[in-house]
């Protein structure tokens, strides 16, 4: 059976989606998580949980023009165009794989500048501040993977989809199952759930982040060794940012797909 360029690309991308999914179905506790599990407060889960959905909210309905400012909207737009129209003349996979390169690259200056803000904050054992600015950088780059993949993210219909790639990069087991399955419906048809309210989703992302993030946040609020917790920014970055680039590519080839078949 011979496949088009498109259809190769994504059969590509969904064993590299299966990859990630199996590596994220059992999860292992790390040496530190385990060393720290007796000396975290018990309040502390529920302040991060609150400091994630405050910062969510704040960003959601005032922050989007400030991270706008740190990157060109515009241009990227205009280049996501001229890409695409590339990729409808040529007509190979090559083409396709522009689009992906130039989000890969985003992504890798995010992670970097997610790292370098993580451990200067840790250094100066500050772990809850960091939340705010951490929930930024996450946004700023699944903003920028949205737009080298020609989505918007200021709908309520992008923010529900967002807030569950956000969600589902940082799950593990039948949680991620859950969220995977949520996501690839909306992939299919991009509506909001019945019943659906933003704070909501917003509170179960929270508490997940809140509980993925516990042992570092308490560890990143001690001065000078808060470092290293500081460093996991960038490992909870990289798989954000790997989930939401294979997410939003696979929506993009999956409209792709249907926009040639209907040529």
């Amino acid at each position: 059976m011979s496949y088009s360029h498109h259809e190769k690309e994504l059969k590509q991308l969904l064993a590299k989606e299966q990859r990630f999914l199996a590596k994220r179905r059992n999860k292992k506790e790390s040496a530190i998580n385990r060393l720290l599990a007796d000396k975290v407060p018990d309040k502390l889960q529920s302040t991060i949980n609150m400091a994630f959905s405050k910062a969510f909210s704040l960003i959601f309905d005032k922050g989007t023009p400030i991270i706008e400012m740190t990157y060109k909207k515009d241009e990227l737009e205009k280049d996501f165009q001229i890409d695409l129209y590339s990729a409808r003349i040529r007509g190979t996979r090559k083409s396709l794989k522009k689009l992906s390169n130039k989000a890969d690259i985003a992504g890798g200056v995010n992670l970097a500048v997610s790292g370098a803000s993580g451990i200067g904050m840790g250094l100066l054992g500050m772990g809850l501040p960091d939340i705010p600015v951490f929930t930024g950088m996450i946004l700023r780059c699944v903003y920028e993977i949205a737009i080298h993949y020609g989505f918007e993210y200021e709908t309520e219909e992008e923010k529900y989809f967002i807030l569950l790639l956000i969600e589902g990069a940082v799950s593990h087991g039948s949680h991620l199952e859950e969220v995977n399955k949520k996501i690839d419906d909306f992939i299919r048809d991009p509506k909001l759930p019945v019943n659906y309210r933003r704070n909501q989703q917003i509170i179960n992302t929270s508490c997940t982040l809140s509980k993925e993030l516990l042992y570092m946040k308490f560890l990143q609020g001690v001065p000078i060794v808060g470092a290293v917790g500081g460093a996991y920014d960038i490992m909870y970055m990289n798989n954000t940012s790997q989930y939401c680039r294979i997410k939003y590519k696979k929506r993009f080839l999956i409209n792709y797909s249907k926009e040639v078949s209907i040529l």
